[in-house]
């Protein structure tokens, strides 16, 4: 199958850059509106995500667009649906566009650990609906030499679900039979994974949510979940934000801390030197 290169939006870091989160966009919708619209959810502080995390860099990969199997219809869309009322009907069709966008978005992932000095384990994969069934897949078929972390910083979920339900982990890679794909399981393991999903989610319906929850589980990943009572088929707004915050500064904060620090100590250093 012909490679495929994937646009993105990026968001640069305020602060000097400490990891990346690369952060995928639902059906239907579009990188740029995708990152603009992170600005009308915050945390119980006021704080977007953005301000949360200062010396973060997003990155807001597009989704092809795609002809609707089942109808007339053309969508930006990481995989097609036969029915969203039903998505195990006709489900070989999402592997076809899992197949193209998969690769790609590994290769983003790549790029991105690249420019943190090849610290894998600095890279944060999200992604809402679409976006984070599509993420679950990336995660599943990823290799991460131990060298540059053995994993990313996290894989976090929102409003999503899991395409190929109930299937092992080597048959979730079967379903794709992508090349690069790990005879091993610690990558999924070892990255900290925050799965979010509001109970009024009109769309992807809660249990399916519990699906995904309970298929990374069974792969041995370390799951938190959450459940809001309301939100739909969104973030869950200030509370689901300030637990996105909590995990990443739970996960990530040290690193956070340490290269903080340094660049405050390299800056008054500088500041001092008097030759």
């Amino acid at each position: 199958m012909t490679a495929i290169n994937i646009p993105f939006t990026i968001v640069g870091p305020s602060n000097p850059h400490t990891h990346t989160v690369v952060f995928l966009h639902g059906r239907g919708d579009n990188a740029g509106s995708f990152a603009a619209s992170l600005n009308r959810s915050r945390d119980s502080r006021g704080r977007t995500l953005f301000d949360a995390f200062p010396s973060f860099r997003w990155v807001f990969p597009q989704a092809p667009m795609r002809k609707c199997a089942s109808g007339p219809d053309t969508w930006p869309q990481w995989f097609d649906v036969w029915d969203v009322r039903d998505f195990a009907a006709n489900e070989d069709l999402q592997a076809v566009g899992l197949k193209e966008v998969v690769p790609a978005i590994r290769r983003i992932l790549a790029d991105e650990a690249a420019l943190l000095g090849g610290r894998w384990d600095r890279v944060v994969l999200a992604g809402i609906s679409m976006g984070g069934a599509t993420g679950a897949h990336v995660l599943f078929n990823l290799d991460v030499a131990p060298a540059a972390g053995g994993r990313l910083a996290a894989f976090i979920g929102f409003s999503c679900r899991c395409p190929f339900l109930g299937r092992s982990l080597a048959g979730m890679r079967n379903a794709l039979g992508l090349e690069g794909v790990p005879d091993h399981d610690r990558v999924v393991q070892n990255t900290p994974v925050l799965l979010e999903h509001c109970v009024d989610d009109p769309l992807v319906l809660i249990q399916n949510g519990r699906g995904i929850r309970d298929t990374l589980r069974g792969y041995g990943a370390q799951v938190e979940w959450k459940e809001y009572p309301n939100g739909g088929h969104w973030f869950n707004s200030p509370t689901g934000m300030d637990d996105v915050v909590n995990f990443l500064n739970r996960h990530l904060g040290e690193d956070i801390s340490a290269d903080i620090s340094t660049t405050l100590r390299q800056a008054f250093s500088d500041a001092m030197d008097l030759s």
